[in-house]
């Protein structure tokens, strides 16, 4: 199975207790969404492997989790660092008009003027409002305003048109 097949959800990044349990780190919203998600996939020594979830919590502000096999802490400790995906087809159905991040990068960004600005690199998380950047000539560091500033999406025709301007 290719990258491109995975999303990346987290990461393991601690230990929790002495029975195996592990401290996540999670990139989903809200957090505590990637125990929603089993089997987990393990990125470790250059191998992806398939674990299970047997359990897992939020807890003050932390996510813990107990995977198949792992029973105590000397177990669990080869695990730390590992990166944690998901098979797209886990995701779930957007509504028309929902992207997932990872559907808007590589997407030509062109203005209202017809100017192609670049594509798009990554999206920062930035509280008030995401930003798209978009690297070309230059670097441009757009909002996520939808109507005001990112007009359309063409996830087909792979698009995004912004009001934005060149020199910005």
């Amino acid at each position: 199975m290719s990258i491109q097949e995975r999303v990346i959800v987290g990461y393991i990044n601690g230990l929790y207790g002495l029975k195996g349990w592990v401290k996540i780190f999670s990139y989903t919203e809200p957090t505590d969404n990637i125990l929603t998600y089993t089997p987990w996939q393990l990125y470790q020594q250059d191998q992806w492997r398939d674990v299970v979830v047997c359990e897992g919590k939020s807890q003050e502000k932390k996510i813990i989790a107990r995977l198949e096999g792992y029973t105590d802490r000397d177990m669990a400790i080869t695990l730390l660092g590992a990166k944690i995906a998901i098979e797209v087809q886990q995701l779930p159905q957007l509504s028309d008009g929902e992207y997932y991040w990872r559907d808007l990068i590589g997407l030509t960004v062109i203005n209202r003027e017809n100017i192609t600005l670049g594509t798009v690199d990554h999206l920062i998380e930035t509280g008030a409002n995401d930003v798209v950047v978009v690297k070309g000539e230059r670097e441009h560091l757009i909002p996520f305003v939808r109507e005001h500033v990112i007009i359309a999406i063409d996830l087909t025709q792979r698009i995004m048109q912004v009001n934005w301007d060149a020199d910005f």
